[in-house]
């Protein structure tokens, strides 16, 4: 890994290997370490954007992004929730590991991510980018250690759970001095977010930077601000969804206008399903939905211009935890040390390089319990939510998928395939004795009185 001043001197290196290319005609663009953006929605369902099947909501500059760039068709969150998801994403790691695979943290619970996790942030700001979180956090706001700039970032602005909690502070917080908090209105969130991100990336533009933008919508409630209120063709939800379509679209022109985007990787995802309200895109189950893949199942679509083609379309397997060891291996700085890394790098994927997932499998929890495993081809789910409690089907209804042929999960086929669903069974059973000894001995506190977000 690369420390500060080293990253000084392959900065020197570069600039003068960029004079070199300039003269020789040559475009030296790609030589620049990336800037790495990642947006990250609250609740943004598979089919609520154009680029994954959605029509109901119109959104030009996610389209755009798509014909400029990769969408996946089967990549998954981290968890089909939000805290869990979230440690996942910036950990790499499966979300059980980091003590936050069971349900979210709820107001009066102090769990946190641990400080010993080495997240993103940490990982590329000690490799000197410069890093910043802006949007919802949810991985823990009570004590002394749960602030995001004491896990890799020297910027956070904004909200430290869902914007359906209260109270609802926004908190501003630079490197080791103390946070600054003030009132928002909920309409303003979004806005407030992007605008704070943007201020980020003009003040570190000539550097390497890594900004999350973490917007806090579609999650109920919605509060969409002019001229999107009213505007689409499916209530409150869809404006939000709109308002979120025209942020991509300013990032985009900010990085136009800034000359950075052959030097940038954009990434465009969510923590999970949809809630209440959105649309899993025919996908089986919601947020929270035990194994099915519409509490799981996401889009993504990555940008980078000159580097991933553009116009592709992957429906390799992958997940949120691969983002660490992708964007490391595009940073050209090596993994965490010491640290055991469930995600894997997608960038062979990404560059076109190859089509192939570097997944053999994907493990699916709800909460700390492995209930689903995704294989390229077939999924099996071990039960689901029924009357309040998930429901064991694997021994009496067998729910082995054939995701190509039927993506809805509709109809099992473990009657046809007695050897894959002996392999899948297999999988099942070696995955749970893999993760049983990071399960927790008990409830969290905030959910011992049987309460629930």
């Amino acid at each position: 890994m690369m420390d500060r001043r080293h990253f000084l001197g392959t900065a020197a290196a570069f600039l003068a290997s960029e004079a070199a290319a300039q003269a020789a005609g040559a475009s030296p663009s790609k030589r620049r370490p990336p800037n790495f953006i990642i947006i990250l929605c609250d609740d943004l369902g598979y089919g609520d954007i154009e680029p994954t099947g959605g029509w109901q909501i119109k959104t030009p500059f996610l389209k755009r992004m798509a014909v400029q760039g990769v969408t996946f068709s089967d990549f998954y969150a981290a968890a089909n929730v939000c805290t869990p998801s979230r440690a996942g994403l910036l950990t790499g790691r499966y979300p059980v590991r980091t003590g936050l695979g069971y349900q979210v943290i709820l107001r009066n619970d102090d769990r946190i991510l641990p400080i010993s996790e080495m997240t993103i942030g940490k990982t590329l700001k000690a490799a000197g980018y410069h890093t910043g979180l802006f949007g919802k956090w949810h991985l823990g706001h009570l004590g002394d250690d749960w602030f995001p700039t004491h896990h890799g970032f020297d910027r956070f602005a904004g909200i430290p759970y869902s914007h359906d909690m209260e109270p609802l502070p926004f908190y501003t917080m630079d490197g080791d001095t103390p946070p600054r908090e003030e009132k928002v209105a909920l309409p303003q969130l979004q806005q407030r977010f992007y605008a704070e991100a943007e201020r980020f990336i003009e003040a570190h533009a000539q550097d390497p930077f890594f900004v999350e933008l973490a917007l806090s919508a579609p999650h109920l409630p919605n509060a969409p601000i002019a001229p999107h209120k009213g505007h689409s063709a499916v209530g409150s939800y869809g404006d939000a969804v709109e308002e979120i379509d025209s942020i991509v679209g300013r990032l985009f022109d900010k990085l136009k206008t800034l000359k950075l985007e052959r030097d940038t990787i954009v990434l465009f995802t969510s923590d999970n399903g949809p809630w209440f309200e959105g649309s899993a895109g025919g996908l089986r189950q919601r947020k929270g939905g035990g194994g099915y893949d519409g509490g799981y199942r996401v889009p993504l679509i990555a940008w980078a211009p000159g580097r991933f083609p553009a116009g592709h379309r992957t429906s390799a397997i992958a997940m949120s935890i691969d983002f660490l060891p992708t964007l490391c291996a595009m940073a050209d700085i090596a993994l965490p040390a010491k640290v055991e890394i469930d995600g894997k790098n997608l960038a062979p994927l990404l560059d076109g390089k190859t089509a192939l997932s570097p997944h053999d499998e994907l493990v699916l929890f709800d909460n700390e319990d492995v209930v689903g495993i995704r294989t390229q081809r077939w999924k099996f789910v071990s039960g689901d939510y029924y009357r309040g409690r998930i429901f064991p089907t694997e021994e009496k209804y067998p729910q082995l998928y054939d995701i190509v042929a039927d993506p809805s999960e509709s109809y099992s086929v473990a009657d046809r395939h007695p050897d894959v669903l002996a392999d899948m069974k297999a999988r099942l059973a070696a995955a749970r004795s893999r993760f049983a000894a990071f399960k927790s001995k008990e409830l969290p506190k905030a959910f011992r009185g049987g309460s629930a977000h």
